[in-house]
């Protein structure tokens, strides 16, 4: 829920578009367990929204902003991006391909993207939580405490120590509002109003079906997306190699390899015609698989089954939609950080005594925030800006000014651009590599 809700929140709908969005991520990251479960890698793994394709909707987002698009238009587009990724995903999977992607994509590459999922959403970290620093500071403590202190004593908070923390200041705000301490304006303030005005189910076709119209394509987005499909891509073939081992299989075939990467573009391809975001796998639940010895996929299969109820009963969305926002900048602070760290994971499988592998990952992780800094225009004391130079381009290429705004104003497409040329073109081992 909390790729939904960051996003509703971003583009500022309606509670009822919120729960809508999230009833609809509900519905086809069911729907993309079941062929990813079934047909796929047929390992258990859930699917679920990816962090990594954040910084690009938001780029969108900001796009729509600066158009004046309805937050509907901006989810047309949004959807475009995501059908038009998808195809390529899946052509990408059942091609082949995706079995021989890695050579190409060491941690020198992969590290520095990943840092830039977490580093890229700062400005949702602090000043959403200070809109209310007691429900976020307190969400923040009991995250901590519930993961690294009491998990070590209790099984169950090993198992949902976020869900738990959310519970326990959900309840909270909840029990204050009802009894008047948070009043009807005060952020942290929780009305179940929007719950009780629902329906209970949402089965219409034109309810499922295209819920914000007919997708909207525009090829600087669909170019940006494509960054965060590889980052994706290199996510989930991590997650099949460990699901395997985890489930007491080895290795995962390059078939199996292609397959899984193929099923997750048509799940997605699902996502973006139903009203969802993007399906992939959820390294999370992989680790469940370690901790409960369960292996089996029919418990995945049931799990799909769920979300799929979830997606179709209204209400949960409604539900959902009523979190405060102030709690959700809490998770944010905790999770967004997490992010990044595992990108400095990622890199550390790399040597990095090499000189060449320390500039390669420096190079681009700076370049991953400096250059959007540019194009977005967030540093006018420097001129001309990127704006001034891109208003040269002829009416005729305005395409080429839509794919250098949107890769640009993505830290993370830039990062992955410049990490892919560079560390395949300047001479270094595997080993030095870290493949």
């Amino acid at each position: 829920m909390a790729v939904p809700l960051l996003l509703s929140q971003r583009m500022d709908i309606s509670s009822q578009d919120t729960a809508r969005l999230i009833s609809a991520v509900m519905l086809c990251t069911g729907v993309a367990t079941l062929f990813q479960s079934s047909l796929g890698t047929r390992l258990p793994i859930i699917q679920g929204t990816s962090f990594a394709f954040l910084p690009v909707f938001e780029s969108i987002i900001d796009a729509g902003h600066a158009q004046q698009w309805s937050s509907h238009q901006i989810l047309q587009y949004i959807a475009g991006a995501i059908i038009a990724g998808s195809i390529a995903e899946a052509v990408f999977g059942f091609t082949g391909l995706a079995g021989k992607i890695r050579r190409y994509l060491s941690p020198v590459v992969v590290g520095p993207v990943v840092m830039l999922i977490g580093l890229a959403l700062f400005e949702h970290g602090a000043p959403k939580a200070g809109t209310d620093w007691a429900t976020s500071g307190t969400t923040i403590l009991l995250v901590i405490v519930f993961s690294y202190v009491l998990s070590r004593r209790f099984g169950m908070l090993q198992i949902l120590p976020i869900l738990s923390a959310i519970v326990i200041v959900y309840v909270a705000c909840l029990v204050f509002s009802l009894t008047g301490v948070l009043p009807d304006n005060h952020v942290s303030h929780v009305s179940l109003q929007s719950v009780d005005n629902s329906p209970w189910l949402r089965v219409r076709p034109s309810e499922l079906f295209l819920p914000w119209g007919v997708p909207q394509f525009r090829l600087g987005f669909v170019v940006a997306i494509f960054a965060a499909f590889l980052v994706s891509i290199i996510e989930s073939i991590g997650d099949y190699h460990a699901c395997a081992h985890m489930s007491g299989g080895g290795d995962p075939t390059p078939k199996q390899i292609s397959r899984g990467i193929g099923f997750e573009g048509l799940g997605c391809l699902f996502a973006g015609l139903f009203g969802g975001l993007t399906s992939t796998s959820y390294s999370e639940n992989i680790g469940l698989v370690g901790l409960t010895r369960v292996g089996s996929r029919y418990v995945v299969q049931i799990a799909a089954v769920i979300l799929i109820f979830l997606g179709l009963f209204a209400k949960f969305g409604a539900f959902a939609a009523t979190i405060p926002g102030a709690l959700v900048g809490g998770l944010y602070c905790v999770l967004f950080g997490l992010i990044s760290a595992v990108g400095i994971q990622q890199l550390a499988k790399a040597d990095l005594n090499s000189q060449r592998n320390l500039f390669i990952a420096g190079f681009s992780l700076f370049m991953g925030l400096s250059v959007p800094a540019y194009i977005g225009g967030k540093v006018p004391m420097y001129q001309p800006g990127a704006e001034e130079l891109l208003a040269n381009i002829p009416a005729s290429l305005e395409w080429v000014k839509d794919i250098i705004m949107a890769v640009g104003k993505t830290g993370m497409a830039v990062a992955a651009i410049i990490g892919i040329v560079l560390d395949n073109l300047i001479p270094g081992t595997d080993e030095e590599r870290g493949l």
